[in-house]
């Protein structure tokens, strides 16, 4: 682990002969195109247009892969010395796909110009350190066409996915967001913070005893979290919904649902009653308008309106609680 971080046992770039830089080009430019068809293969079903951008992208990397072995078999031979980036002391990482993922739209197509920036630079380098002609010409070859005008990424994103379509794509995206993320973790941070108001409250009221009414805080925000949590996973699978992984709205939902509790029960941990409930009623008046300004920003309800409701949806479920545990 400590060689992995410090570079202990990893080779200085300045070091490498011209066949090890050719073999770090050739594995290089096959993770690369290995890991454009994973993007390819992980967007293909939402989003088939830029898949297909990035199947270009592979192949144009297996192309130059190609060039790399027919110069290195020319000039080396048949056997090419197993060299990876992981080898070399400060070469660029590249992240496997899956670290990388959900695949968002932008998020890739980002992570694609960062590759190909990054493997400019390498061959510019890796032409400087070769003294053959033909080596060098085609690592400055290479460079070039990382490099494109701007990057392969842009330009083929251009043939393949218009303006027209990738702003579709983006709003599928954020429609896909809304309903598997924000909509579940809405309905449990509303439900978390109104519904737990009353038995809340009224705890503290009643009892006047800050670790008893936290105790009443925090097994109703937990039981209401996994009850909304199961209720989410378990009534809809996505498929024909088109709402997204069950389990990923479960954990939103379930989540939400806990944090909407425990945030005006975690006040009660402060033994003098008086501040322990006006801290909470405070975290309320602060959930309630964050709940209005997500029903605003994600859901597009006029943020007046959904403060009206949200706000005396809550101040009557506080209300309650408040007189049940004075009763």
């Amino acid at each position: 682990m400590l060689s992995r971080v410090f570079g202990f046992g990893r080779r200085a770039f300045d070091s490498l002969s011209e066949q090890e830089i050719l073999a770090l080009a050739i594995s290089s430019e096959e993770d690369d195109a290995r890991i454009y068809r994973a993007y390819a293969d992980g967007l293909r079903d939402e989003f088939a247009q830029s898949a297909k951008m990035f199947d270009a992208m592979a192949e144009e990397e297996d192309g130059h892969r190609a060039s790399l072995i027919e110069l290195h078999r020319k000039r080396f031979g048949e056997r090419i010395p197993l060299i990876r980036r992981e080898h070399v002391r400060g070469y660029y990482e590249r992240k496997p796909d899956w670290l990388v993922r959900p695949l968002g739209i932008d998020k890739v197509r980002d992570q694609a110009e960062e590759m190909e920036r990054q493997a400019h630079r390498f061959y510019i380098e890796a032409a400087k350190r070769t003294s053959d002609a033909s080596t060098r010409k085609l690592l400055g070859d290479l460079a070039a066409a990382e490099q494109g005008h701007e990057s392969l990424a842009h330009r083929l994103g251009l043939k393949h996915v218009p303006e027209d379509v990738r702003e579709e794509e983006r709003t599928g995206e954020r429609r896909q967001f809304i309903l598997t993320y924000v909509q579940p973790g809405l309905a449990g941070l509303m439900d978390g913070s109104v519904s737990t108001l009353a038995p809340i409250f009224a705890a503290a009221f009643a009892t006047q005893d800050t670790w008893q009414t936290f105790l009443v805080g925090l097994s109703a925000s937990v039981g209401a979290g996994i009850s909304m949590g199961f209720t989410e996973a378990a009534h809809d699978d996505g498929k024909l919904s088109g709402r997204g992984s069950p389990i990923k709205r479960g954990l939103a939902s379930g989540i939400m649902t806990a944090i909407g509790g425990l945030g005006h029960a975690l006040p009660y941990l402060i033994p003098h009653f008086w501040t322990a409930t006006t801290v909470a009623a405070a975290v309320v008046f602060v959930e309630l308008w964050a709940i209005a300004f997500i029903q605003n920003r994600y859901m597009e309800t006029p943020f007046l309106r959904a403060a009206f409701q949200v706000v005396l949806g809550g101040g009557l479920v506080l209300a309650a609680g408040v007189l049940i545990g004075n009763a």
